[in-house]
C-alpha cells in the first residue's frame, strides 16, 4: 500500500486532539506515554521507515499540546476583570458597549446576536475594558420592535443594559449541554435584555474587522429577499433559500423534521456538490470566454472563497472550498494529485485555524463521509459490475455514504430509517440535478427577466411539491424507523475497521471469481465526483472533463485522480493470487462480527446491566419519570410540558420553532437511551406540565398502552393526546384503586388512587374535570426489592382521603372482610422512595402522609428558578423532620435510583449546585 505521509500526519493530529479532548491531567499524559512506547512496535508491524513513525509521534504530541494550550485559554475573563466570582456575577445587571460580531436573528419576540465587548460596567462600578464575546438575547416588547431589530447590522457599535447569566448545563445524563456547546464557540456568558429600546446605537468606525462580513450579510439578505419574491408559499421560499444560498433561518420545522427522519438533511446544507457545480459553471464560462487554462484555474481559485462566504461558511462548505482550492492548485501545478491527501490537507488547515471544529457534527460528517467515499466506493464498484454503469456508480456511492455516515447518525441522532438508502438514491440526484440548478437559475434570471424567473420558480415549486410528497409518504411507514442508543467511541472505531475488512475481502473474492478480461490503458482514469454524501464514479478510456456532468469538471477529487495514480483495486493488472481458506474464514468472521456488533448496539435498549432503574428526568417545571425494568421494559410516567401564557393577540411572539419539552428534550433522551418502544405511558392527570410532552412521544415512538385517570380537562392538549392514541390504535386504560400491572417477574405496579367512587365508569362519555390535582393517579412500584411511591400532583385533601381508605381497608381485613380494594400489606409497608407531589408545593406532602409512608428518600421534580417558588420551604421542613433524604431536579438535574441488595443507590447529574 502506498504510504501517504500527509494522511498519516493528519490522522495522528486528529487522534492527539481527540485524546486531549477526552482526557486531562495524568490520564492524558499516561495515554501519551503509552502511545509513545508503542511506536517501536508499530514500526516493526507496519515495516515503515522510522522517520515516518517519528513524524506521526510528533504530530500526536503537537496536536495534544495545541489542544491543551487552546483549551486552557478558553475561559471567561469577566470575573477577573470585574473582581468578582463567576457565581457572584451570575444574575448581575451590567452596562456594556461593543460591536455586533454577527447578524441579528429575529424570531418572534426574541432578537439574538453575538457582541464583541469593548467595555463593561457592573452596577455603578468602574468601566472596565474587555474584548470578550457574549451572546445577547433581547426580548422584544412590541411587534414594531421586530423591524427595528432587523435593521441592526454586523459591525454596529451599541450600548445596552442587561442581566448576565451563564448558559444552562445539561440537566440529564447524555442530554444536550448548551454551556459546553457555547464554550466551543468561545462564549461563556449570556446577556439578557428587555426591549429593543434598551439598545442604543453609537457611532461605528468606517472600517473594522467586520466590514467585509457586513457587506456579505447585506448581499445574502438581498438574495434572500429575491427568493422570497420568487417562491410561494413560504415553505418553498425557506426550502429554496437553504438549498441554493445556505440560509436556514426560514426552514419549515415540520418539513425539516421529515427530511431528518429519512436521513436527508445533508441535501439542505450547502456542501461539496454545490461547490463543485459552482466551480464547473465558472470553468465552462471561462472556456466560452476563451481564457487560458492557467488563467481560468487561477480565477476559479480566487472566486471559490466568495461562494463560501455567500453560502454561509458552514464547516462542510469550508471543507469543500479548501479542497477545491487545493485540488485546482494541484491541477495547475501537477502536484499532490491524490484525493485523500487533499482531504487531509483541508482537515489539517481547519483544525489549525480552529481546533474546536473537531467537535462539530457537520465537520465530522463531512470529512468522514468524504474519506469513506474515497475508500469504500472503489471496493464496492466491482461488486456491482453486472449493473449498468450509471446505476453502478449511483448505487455504490449511496450505499457507501449511508454505511459510512451510519455510526455518527445513530451516535448523534439515535434514529435511522431503513428507507434512507432508497430516499437518498431517488431524491438526491433529483434535487441536485433538477431542483437546485432550477432554483439557482431562477435567482440569476430574476435580475434581468422577472417573468421568466417566475416561470422557473413555478416549475421548481411543482418539483418541490413532489419532493415533499415523496418524503412524507416514506415517513408514513413508521415500522421502517429504528431507534438506536448512542454507541461508544470504541464501537464506532471497530465498526469502520470491520466494514473495511469485509468490503476488502469481499472485493478480493469477487476479483478472483471474475478476473478482468483486458488490461486498462495508461490513459484510463477514475474520475470522482464528490459531494458530502454523494459521489459518482465512472470509468473507461479517454475520460475528459468535457465528457462529464458539469459538477465533475470542477471537482477537486476528480482533479486529484485524473493523474491515474490511484486506480480501482485490480485496475490495470490481473488478479494473480488465489482466495484461500484463511481469506474465506476472515470474510465470514468479519461478517459475523459486524452483524453481532449491529445486533448488540440495537438491542441495548436502555438496559442497565440487567437491573431496573428509575430515572427522574430534569424537564423543567413538570414531571417525567422513565422506569426501565430488569427485563428491559420501559414505562414513562408523565412527560412534562411547556406552559404557554400567550394571548391570541400576541401571535407575533410565536417562534418559528418554539421550544417544546417533549420534542426537544424528552424524545431525544428516550432515543439516546435506545428506547425502541414504551410498554406503557402513564399520565397521572391532565395538567399541561404533566401531559404536554407526551404528544411528541406518541407521535414519535411506539406505545403499547396509555393509562390515565379516566377524565378530560376540556383543553386541547389532552383532547389531542387521546385522539392521537385512538388514531394509532393505542389501548386506553382507566386506572383506579385496586388495579395492578405486572411488567415482568421483578416489577409490579399497584394503583392506589383515585378510588372507584371517583370514576364515572358507567358512562361512555369521559367526564370533564378542570381541577385535576385531586384526581392524580397514585401508584406504588415494587422492583428488585425497592419500593417507590408516585403521587402526581395530589393535594393534602387527596392524601387524607387515601390514608382514610387504607386505614379502613386495614380494619376490614382485620375483621375478615377480604373484598377490600387495597391489600393490608400496603397499610403497614413503608416505601424507600417518595416522588413528592405537586413539585413540593405547600398544599401537598402533609406530616401525616410522611409519617405513614416513612420514605427514606424523597424526590422533588421542579424547574430551576420557577415562578411558583417550588419547592416550598414548609414542605422541605416537613421532609427534613421526617428524616427523608431530599433530592431535587432543579439543583441536582436528573436523579437515577436503583435497588441493589435491598438498598437504593442514587446517582445525580450534579451534587446540588446546578
Amino acid at each position: 500500500m502506498r504510504v501517504r505521509p500527509l494522511l498519516a500526519f493528519t490522522v495522528c493530529w486528529v487522534f492527539g486532539s481527540s485524546l486531549a479532548c477526552l482526557l486531562s491531567g495524568i490520564s492524558l499524559w499516561a495515554a501519551w506515554a503509552g502511545c509513545s512506547l508503542c511506536l517501536p512496535l508499530l514500526q516493526r508491524l507496519t515495516a515503515q521507515r522510522m522517520g515516518l513513525v517519528l513524524m506521526c509521534w510528533l504530530s500526536l504530541t503537537l496536536s495534544a499540546l495545541y489542544w491543551e494550550w487552546t483549551d486552557s485559554r478558553n475561559s471567561s475573563e469577566l470575573p477577573g476583570q470585574l473582581n468578582i466570582s463567576a457565581e457572584g456575577l451570575q444574575g448581575s445587571m451590567v452596562h456594556v458597549t461593543g460591536a455586533l460580531a454577527t447578524g441579528v436573528e429575529v424570531d418572534g419576540d426574541k432578537a439574538q446576536f453575538r457582541l464583541r465587548l469593548q467595555n463593561i460596567q457592573l452596577r455603578q462600578g468602574p468601566i472596565v475594558q474587555s474584548s470578550e464575546l457574549v451572546l445577547i438575547q433581547i426580548k422584544l416588547n412590541a411587534q414594531p420592535e421586530q423591524k427595528l431589530a432587523q435593521s441592526w447590522r454586523r459591525g454596529d457599535v451599541v450600548r445596552l443594559t442587561g442581566e448576565l447569566q451563564q448558559p444552562a448545563r445539561a440537566g440529564n445524563f447524555g442530554g444536550f449541554d448548551y454551556r459546553k456547546y457555547l464554550r466551543t464557540q468561545r462564549i461563556h456568558w449570556l446577556l439578557k435584555g428587555a426591549g429593543a429600546s434598551n439598545l442604543q446605537m453609537l457611532k461605528s468606525p468606517s472600517w473594522s474587522r467586520y466590514s467585509l462580513l457586513r457587506l456579505n450579510d447585506g448581499i445574502r439578505a438581498s438574495l434572500s429577499e429575491s427568493m422570497n419574491s420568487l417562491f410561494e408559499p413560504k415553505v418553498n421560499a425557506g426550502y429554496m433559500k437553504g438549498l441554493v444560498l445556505g440560509i436556514t433561518d426560514d426552514y419549515d420545522p415540520e418539513q425539516y423534521r421529515h427530511f431528518t427522519l429519512l436521513g436527508l438533511t445533508h441535501i439542505l446544507a450547502i456542501s461539496g456538490m454545490h461547490v463543485a457545480v459552482y466551480v464547473a459553471v465558472l470553468h465552462r464560462l471561462f472556456l466560452w470566454l476563451r481564457f487560458s487554462r492557467e488563467r481560468s484555474l487561477l480565477l476559479i481559485m480566487l472566486l471559490v472563497p466568495v461562494y463560501v462566504l455567500l453560502s454561509g461558511a458552514s464547516p462542510s462548505v469550508v471543507r469543500a472550498g479548501i479542497m477545491s482550492i487545493i485540488g485546482l492548485y494541484a491541477l495547475r501545478k501537477g502536484v499532490l494529485r491524490d484525493g485523500m491527501n487533499i482531504l487531509s490537507a483541508a482537515a489539517l488547515i481547519m483544525l489549525l485555524i480552529e481546533p474546536y471544529f473537531l467537535l462539530n457534527v457537520s465537520f465530522q460528517l463531512s470529512f468522514l463521509v468524504t474519506a469513506g467515499l474515497i475508500v469504500y466506493v472503489p471496493l464496492l464498484q466491482p461488486l456491482l459490475s453486472r449493473l449498468p454503469i450509471i446505476l453502478r456508480g449511483s448505487i455504490a456511492v449511496t450505499v457507501a455514504a449511508q454505511m459510512v455516515s451510519f455510526p455518527l447518525t445513530i451516535y448523534y441522532f439515535n434514529q435511522f430509517s431503513i428507507l434512507s438508502l432508497a430516499a437518498n438514491f431517488i431524491l438526491v440526484p433529483f434535487i441536485t440535478f433538477l431542483v437546485l440548478p432550477l432554483g439557482a437559475a431562477a435567482l440569476l434570471v430574476s435580475w434581468v427577466w422577472l417573468d421568466g424567473a417566475r416561470g422557473m420558480a413555478w416549475l421548481a415549486e411543482r418539483l418541490n411539491t413532489l419532493t415533499f410528497a415523496v418524503v412524507q409518504w416514506m415517513n408514513g411507514y413508521e415500522s421502517f424507523r429504528t431507534v438506536w442508543a448512542s454507541p461508544s467511541l470504541l464501537w464506532i472505531f471497530m465498526y469502520y475497521v470491520m466494514l473495511y475488512m469485509l468490503f476488502k475481502l469481499f472485493q478480493q473474492w469477487h476479483a478472483v471469481r471474475n478476473p478482468p478480461t483486458s488490461r486498462w490503458s495508461e490513459e484510463d482514469t477514475v474520475p470522482l465526483i464528490h459531494s458530502d454524501n454523494r459521489t459518482e464514479i465512472s470509468r473507461g478510456p479517454g475520460v475528459r472533463s468535457s465528457d462529464l456532468h458539469p459538477a465533475a469538471a470542477g471537482s477537486p477529487e476528480w482533479s486529484a485522480i485524473t493523474g491515474g495514480r490511484d486506480r480501482l483495486p485490480g485496475a490495470g493488472t490481473a488478479v494473480g493470487r488465489r482466495f484461500g481458506l484463511y481469506q474465506g474464514l476472515a470474510l465470514v468472521l468479519s461478517a459475523i462480527i459486524l452483524f453481532a456488533m449491529l445486533n448488540g448496539a440495537y438491542s441495548s435498549s436502555g438496559a442497565y446491566g440487567g437491573r431496573g432503574i428509575v430515572q427522574f428526568l430534569d424537564i423543567g417545571q413538570g414531571d417525567s419519570i422513565l422506569i426501565t425494568t430488569p427485563a428491559g421494559r420501559h414505562l414513562l410516567v408523565d412527560g412534562g410540558g411547556t406552559i404557554d401564557f400567550g394571548k391570541p393577540k400576541d401571535t407575533w411572539r410565536q417562534r418559528r420553532d418554539p421550544y417544546e419539552v417533549g420534542a426537544k428534550t424528552l424524545v431525544p433522551l428516550l432515543q439516546q437511551r435506545g428506547v425502541h418502544q414504551l410498554d406503557a405511558v402513564i399520565a397521572t392527570h391532565g395538567d399541561a406540565d404533566h401531559i404536554g410532552g407526551l404528544q411528541a412521544v406518541l407521535d414519535t415512538l411506539p406505545v403499547k398502552k396509555l393509562v390515565f385517570n379516566g377524565t378530560l380537562t376540556g383543553k386541547d392538549k389532552l383532547d389531542r393526546l387521546i385522539e392521537t392514541a385512538l388514531d394509532k390504535h393505542i389501548p386506553l386504560y382507566q386506572a383506579e384503586q385496586g388495579m395492578g400491572l405486572t411488567v415482568d417477574k421483578n416489577t409490579r405496579l399497584e394503583f392506589i388512587f383515585p378510588g372507584v367512587s371517583e370514576q364515572t365508569s358507567e358512562s361512555s362519555v369521559l367526564p370533564i374535570v378542570k381541577e385535576q390535582n385531586p384526581l392524580s393517579l397514585a401508584f406504588r412500584l415494587d422492583m428488585e426489592g425497592g419500593s417507590y411511591l408516585f403521587t402526581g400532583d395530589m393535594d393534602i385533601g387527596a392524601e387524607t382521603q387515601l390514608l382514610g381508605d387504607i386505614r379502613t381497608s386495614g380494619q376490614k381485613n382485620q375483621s375478615g372482610d377480604s373484598s377490600t380494594a387495597l391489600s393490608a400489606r400496603l397499610m403497614y409497608s413503608p416505601v424507600d422512595v417518595l416522588k413528592v407531589a405537586h413539585h413540593g408545593s405547600k398544599s401537598s406532602t402533609s406530616a401525616d402522609w410522611l409519617e405513614f409512608w416513612r420514605p427514606k428518600a424523597s424526590v422533588i421534580s421542579a424547574g430551576k428558578h420557577n415562578l411558583y417558588g417550588h419547592p416550598n420551604a414548609d414542605a422541605l421542613k416537613r421532609l427534613g423532620e421526617a428524616h427523608s433524604q431530599v433530592y431535587r431536579t432543579d439543583t441536582m438535574g436528573e436523579i437515577q435510583m436503583q435497588a441493589i441488595d435491598g438498598k437504593v443507590k442514587v446517582r445525580t447529574m450534579y451534587s446540588g449546585d446546578k
